[in-house]
């Protein structure tokens, strides 16, 4: 899993709440166990008309959020069903963090363990940023050795994560790799138990 220090990137505000992992990824992607190749199927029933062309209302499809990796959005971004592709087609499509109001619990705990940070402010901290993003190309800095989100013209945000998410996400570990590193006390209990 690929650590998540420091990031800067351009903002993609969707002005959106209760956005659920049904709309992330719509349940026709679904067919493959692989964490890759999701990406283009994000957003997919907002992103394109029936006839499969990109819908130029839905904010990822303007030129001025290509490349964008920090989506900002409404509360309880990721709620519904438990589906952690939606997580790999948020990371897939290049998103590193996610800013919202609030998370629903099960698809932050799935964003942790594929490096995707999720980031909850307050709602007028939202609304500021909302409006910067949707009115002209917004870049922000999204530490999480500081825990803060910054503009390089001064506007800064402080937030809070999980001490264990937070260590999982700076060393870029799941909890199976943070297992793993306590192997050789692992394997010297287990050859004490055969004895």
């Amino acid at each position: 899993m690929q650590s998540f220090t420091v990031h800067t990137g351009l903002v993609a505000p969707l002005e959106r709440e209760n956005v659920d992992t049904d709309q992330i990824i719509p349940k026709q992607f679904l067919k493959r166990t692989e964490r890759t190749g999701y990406g283009e199927c994000l957003f997919f029933d907002w992103r394109f008309d029936a006839a499969g062309r990109p819908n130029p209302a839905f904010p990822l499809n303007a030129l001025q959020y290509t490349g964008a990796s920090i989506l900002l959005t409404g509360k309880n971004f990721g709620c519904g069903s438990s589906r952690e592709h939606a997580v790999w087609a948020l990371r897939d499509y290049g998103f590193r963090a996610v800013i919202a109001p609030s998370f629903a619990d099960i698809f932050s705990s799935n964003c942790v363990k594929n490096g995707l940070l999720t980031v909850a402010l307050k709602p007028e901290e939202i609304n500021t940023l909302m409006a910067r993003a949707s009115a002209d190309r917004l870049n922000l800095k999204v530490d999480l050795e500081k825990c803060e989100v910054s503009t390089a013209d001064g506007f800064t945000a402080k937030f809070t994560v999980e001490p264990f998410r937070r260590m999982c996400l700076l060393e870029g570990m799941d909890e199976i790799g943070m297992t793993l590193k306590h192997d050789a006390e692992i394997s010297a209990y287990e050859r004490r138990q055969r004895v």
